[in-house]
């Protein structure tokens, strides 16, 4: 490694788990870190995927994927996940409409753009419930305002999928209020399910209903992992490892202050109820970094991306990867990263 410092631009949102990293109490070796905090992930991967304005930042994985699987090989991955949620809650109906997940067979349903990461688990859990999802239109737009939803560079899909753009002049959220929808998926829910008494979860005991699904499966959804351009990690190979110990650092950083009950750091009510039930269920980290402690879910992403339409191969993980040296990483690091085939 070079004596010099390498400047390193890194955009993210600033999550308790990359905090440290943000004001400096977590130094990653070697790298003289900018890091830009943004108030919008839509935002971040918009700029990075189109006009490649940092040198890192977080990623949609299924963006990230998608990428990778059609041929483009600009960034590198760490198996790095700072966003993770399950998506059993983010079904909202219009109850007039559903009753039940298979009332959606046949009907259209609003998403923010159909390959976000949050919309490809959730079509797959409404695959396990009985939906056909090729039977459903899927109607793009925004959750808040009529119109598109962010300015995302898309990979074709590989089969053909009903998708459509709102060309209305309301918001998904209004269509769903007003019926011309029958549900809406994404990352959030719309604001109609605060006011409208009609419109109501899919599932409404949610939590139990993905407590239930992880201690089945053993899946926690990730969102979003971490990117480096591939002409850095070209140019300085043990990057990779230097940024994935100092994230892994900041985030158990962050894990052991929520622990500090003494004056709640977050405005939690219930948190030791919650940390209780992190460790039951979670084991005590339920962020983990890495490849092998995520395959599971990792490898099922993949797959539905595969059924989905949004991939015609499945790479594997150790190709979207970037390969983490331990404790001795900068010795010897000699691995060669997977390189551009186009």
């Amino acid at each position: 490694m070079a004596s010099q410092k390498v400047p390193i631009t890194f955009a993210g949102m600033l999550y308790d788990r990359f905090q440290p990293l943000q004001s400096g109490e977590v130094v990653p070796e070697g790298i003289d870190l900018n890091f830009l905090a943004l108030s919008h992930p839509r935002d971040i991967f918009d700029r990075m995927v189109g006009g490649k304005e940092f040198d890192a930042s977080e990623l949609s994985l299924s963006e990230y994927i998608c990428r990778y699987a059609a041929g483009h090989r600009d960034f590198v991955a760490l198996p790095a996940f700072p966003s993770r949620a399950f998506r059993h809650g983010y079904i909202a109906v219009n109850s007039n409409i559903v009753k039940e997940p298979k009332d959606l067979n046949g009907k259209k349903v609003g998403v923010p753009l159909y390959t976000i990461t949050a919309a490809v688990w959730i079509r797959s859990v409404l695959k396990q419930h009985g939906v056909d999802l090729d039977s459903i239109q899927w109607v793009q737009g925004s959750l808040l305002t009529a119109g598109q939803y962010g300015k995302p560079k898309v990979a074709p899909l590989t089969k053909p999928v009903n998708i459509v753009q709102n060309e209305s002049d309301k918001s998904l959220s209004q269509m769903l209020e007003d019926g011309d929808l029958a549900a809406t998926i994404g990352a959030d829910i719309p604001p109609c399910f605060r006011t409208a008494e009609h419109v109501k979860r899919l599932f409404s005991d949610f939590k139990e209903v993905e407590k239930a699904y992880f201690q089945e499966t053993g899946i926690f959804p990730i969102m979003h992992t971490v990117v480096v351009k591939r002409e850095l990690v070209d140019k300085h190979p043990w990057l990779p490892s230097s940024l994935f110990h100092a994230l892994n650092d900041s985030k158990e950083v962050a894990r052991i202050r929520m622990r500090f009950l003494d004056a709640l750091r977050y405005m939690v009510p219930w948190l030791p109820t919650a940390i209780d039930e992190i460790d039951e269920v979670f084991g005590g980290d339920a962020w983990v970094y890495g490849v092998e402690p995520n395959r599971k879910t990792l490898e099922a992403l993949v797959d539905a991306l595969y059924d989905q339409g949004m991939i015609s191969s499945k790479p594997t993980l150790e190709e979207l990867f970037a390969p983490i040296r331990g404790q001795n990483w900068k010795v010897g690091w000699g691995t060669t990263l997977p390189k551009p085939s186009q």
